[in-house]
């Protein structure tokens, strides 16, 4: 009994080290990628609103899409869903949530009249579109991204008129040399691939190790994983009074997470939605309701309002947990 516990240990052991280090190679790789892209872009001379709008859009997005693109063409698609649903409810409660709490958060009016109720509209449908038979048919795939391509034409539109303020921090940097650029561009995207698919195999192994569903692990670790850099930029925007744009930023990884990832993953590998629960679905699109409300009332967040966001996020992870 002591041998198969040891050995228990020692698989459970190795499955976390793989998920730490892929976690580590994705984030590292995403920032690569997106610095490369960035100069690229500004030796183009493309405006800097663009760029900060997609290319370090998609760049922060990129490790929920590559963990969920691999776990998909993995056979792990419970795993794949789980992943941009517990992104977004992370996003939603948790990061929002340490951000007010941190410091009120003060609202963009942009964010309410655009960004959030375009988040919420993707989660219901999802919601819908996953309702009529627990599948994302490639059918499914292409209706979310004509949503995508209409919220991404919504914004760029939008800072043409220019009512979307610049992230000057992102998007302004030193100059990087051609080749260095594509270098970090190589760097990043073999990063990025090589960290996915050390994480989605070290994160299915332990749910088999542990007899615990994919989706589960997709929901918790994967999503946690995949969002820590939105929950560190957040918290240390908010420290310094700037979270009002971060927290858009965050709102607008929302959209991307379902519209675009989902999207090109559910044209490329139908996705089952099994193990992703009435309860998860629920959640994502409850705390969508919830923040919207809160920053529609006097365009901000309060401390009090990021406690309740928090506790609720607390209680969901305990009945996940508890479930599992």
């Amino acid at each position: 009994m002591r041998e198969h516990s040891g050995f228990f240990r020692t698989f459970v052991l190795m499955d976390i080290i793989a998920i730490i280090i892929g976690i580590a190679l994705v984030l590292w790789g995403a920032d690569r990628l997106t610095d490369g892209a960035v100069a690229v872009a500004q030796r183009m001379g493309i405006p800097q609103i663009v760029i900060g709008l997609t290319i370090v859009a998609f760049g922060t997005s990129m490790p929920e899409f590559c963990s969920s693109l691999v776990s998909a063409l993995n056979h792990q698609p419970g795993m794949a869903v789980g992943n941009v649903v517990g992104s977004n409810i992370f996003n939603a409660l948790l990061i929002v949530g340490a951000a007010a709490i941190v410091a009120p958060i003060t609202i963009l009016p942009s964010t309410v009249k655009k960004d959030i109720p375009f988040a919420l509209i993707s989660s219901v449908l999802l919601v819908m579109l996953c309702g009529f038979d627990g599948k994302i048919q490639w059918y499914d795939a292409v209706i979310m991204l004509v949503f995508f391509i209409i919220f991404m034409y919504m914004t760029l539109k939008e800072a043409k008129s220019g009512k979307i303020q610049e992230e000057e921090s992102e998007t302004k940097k030193k100059p990087m040399s051609k080749l260095m650029s594509i270098v970090w561009i190589v760097v990043g995207l073999a990063c990025l691939i090589g960290g996915s698919t050390i994480f989605v195999n070290g994160a299915s192994s332990l749910a088999a190790t542990l007899g615990v569903d994919p989706a589960i692990i997709g929901l918790t670790i994967v999503a946690m994983g995949t969002s820590l850099p939105e929950l560190a930029t957040s918290v240390v925007s908010a420290s310094k009074g700037n979270s009002g744009i971060a927290i858009g930023n965050v709102l607008g990884s929302n959209v991307f997470n379902i519209l675009f990832i989902l999207g090109v993953t559910g044209v490329i590998y139908p996705l089952d939605i099994q193990g992703i629960t009435t309860l998860d679905l629920s959640v994502m699109v409850i705390a969508m309701i919830l923040l919207w409300l809160f920053s529609y009332t006097k365009l901000r967040i309060e401390r009090w309002e990021g406690v309740i966001l928090v506790l609720i996020f607390a209680a969901y992870m305990f009945v996940l947990i508890k479930n599992a």
